[in-house]
């Protein structure tokens, strides 16, 4: 396994250092787990794809564009929501 320097912003830094304490482990494995889990958008596009053709296989009903752009924006808008909710505490 080789090292690699990022260098970051102090808060970025100190948000990792706070992330890893309450998980109880490395700033390192916060960094691992973030890049293992983070989709690129080719693999968001092919997750979309899977899940169209699963609802319709399963439900007989093919999502749009249309629809899917709704959805999309409806979970970004309520992300954004919690966000702030989570910031104001």
């Amino acid at each position: 396994m080789s090292d690699v320097m990022i260098r970051v912003p102090a808060e970025v830094r100190d948000r990792l250092a706070v992330l890893a304490e309450a998980r109880g482990t490395s700033m390192r494995a916060v960094i691992e787990e973030f890049a293992q889990s983070t989709l690129t958008p080719e693999e968001r596009r092919e997750r979309a794809e899977r899940a169209r053709a699963y609802m319709a296989e399963h439900f007989g009903h093919y999502v749009t564009d249309e629809e899917s752009a709704e959805m999309g924006h409806k979970m970004r808008a309520a992300a954004a929501a919690h966000r702030a909710e989570t910031v104001g505490r």
